[in-house]
């Protein structure tokens, strides 16, 4: 149910006639139903009713029709229903499916980190997967802590939004990635902008640090055994902020030699993460940022976004003659068309962002950018 600092008494009919003309109102258990005809346009009701429902306890659908097992006879679809539903404050137990994935992401981890990093004999000594402890905490850890920073922005904006959602996968990384479900309306473009930039900032920082400490660390000798067989290799190719982090800390030559500890993976995977939250087109985190800065222009500017990921993969395929990351790039495209398509996240209120947003707005860009390597991961055939 709704906070202790709302009352959950609904509005009656007349408090919405203005928008929204009342000839019946029905129960169906705590929801509330205004059966009538709209007196304006879908965008000014919603404006006009949202904060006076939110402020006692209630979120708002305008639907055709509504049926329920709970009522004597359903309400036609020609009928005009404005469906009053009790906001929850996200705290209905132990999220167990949430804690189920985490686990599983946790094992998913120390089995990617122990099999292709550590190169532990997993199927001869399979408790030795706990030596991959590091390697599972920065990736868990990044991933982690750029969904909790959605999370908790969601909370202070109370925007009802979901724990995160690990998805456990044994790659080289251990997992597909964290998201968090968003379940209310965003109620204007601050809080669309906080709850947007929060996940990337958030997760910049622990990235920082993951990479900072991985980078004093020295590589494992099954790394170097590596690089000296003949066979062919995969390369994580380094982008600009993490030779910035090696220089600032003193560790360039680890990068120079190719080979750094397994938890600077972690800190490769948080800048790629980023970098393709970042992408301003549709309800991404760039996307979220974008539509607060510059409102419905961005999705003229989120048309443009799949066409540059699919001339990126084609200039890599005919001009620099390789396929290494064409794949990510044209994947990423394909699914960029369908974000631009889908449109971006509309907050309730509309109004101007503030200049201090659109300035970490864009500080927020161009540290995306200096995530960026054209080639992030690279097939290396041995000399």
């Amino acid at each position: 149910m709704a906070g202790s600092d709302e009352t959950t008494t609904p509005p009656d009919a007349t408090e919405i006639g203005s928008v929204f003309d009342v000839y019946d109102v029905r129960r169906d258990g705590e929801s509330v139903l205004y059966i009538g005809e709209p007196t304006a346009s879908s965008e000014r009701l919603e404006r006009t009713l949202w904060p006076l429902f939110r402020e006692r306890g209630y979120q708002i659908s305008l639907q055709r029709g509504y049926r329920s097992e709970r009522l004597d006879f359903p309400v036609s679809r020609g009928e005009y229903v404005l469906v009053a539903e009790p906001r929850s404050d996200g705290e209905g137990g132990i999220p167990w499916l949430n804690v189920v994935l985490f686990v599983l992401t946790v094992f998913s981890t120390l089995f990617a980190g122990a099999f292709y990093w550590y190169q532990v004999p997993i199927t001869e000594e399979p408790w030795r997967v706990i030596e991959a402890w590091p390697f599972m905490i920065a990736i868990v850890g990044v991933l982690g802590v750029h969904e909790l920073g959605h999370y908790v922005m969601s909370r202070y904006h109370n925007v009802e939004a979901s724990l995160p959602y690990f998805i456990p996968l044994p790659t080289y990384i251990g997992s597909m990635g964290a998201v968090i479900r968003m379940k209310g309306r965003i109620p204007d473009r601050k809080a669309l902008f906080d709850i947007g930039a929060a996940g990337p900032l958030a997760g910049l920082a622990a990235t920082i640090v993951v990479t900072a400490i991985g980078l004093q660390l020295d590589p494992l000798p099954v790394q170097q055994a590596a690089t000296e067989s003949e066979e062919a290799t995969v390369m994580f190719n380094y982008p600009p902020l993490l030779e910035l982090i090696a220089t600032v800390t003193g560790t360039a030559d680890q990068l120079e030699d190719g080979l750094v500890h397994p938890v600077v993976f972690g800190g490769w995977v948080g800048m790629l993460v980023t970098l393709l939250n970042m992408l301003p087109v549709g309800q991404l985190d760039g996307g979220h940022i974008l539509r607060a800065i510059v409102g419905d222009r961005q999705t003229r500017i989120a048309a443009a976004v799949p066409g540059a990921l699919f001339a990126l993969a084609a200039y890599l395929l005919v001009i620099a003659d390789g396929i290494d990351s064409v794949g990510i790039w044209f994947m990423w495209g394909l699914f960029a068309l369908g974000l631009a398509y889908a449109g971006p996240a509309e907050p309730i209120r509309d109004e101007t962002l503030d200049r201090k947003r659109i300035l970490l707005g864009i500080l927020t860009f161009v540290l995306a950018a200096l995530c960026f390597t054209p080639v992030p991961i690279e097939i290396v055939e041995a000399a």
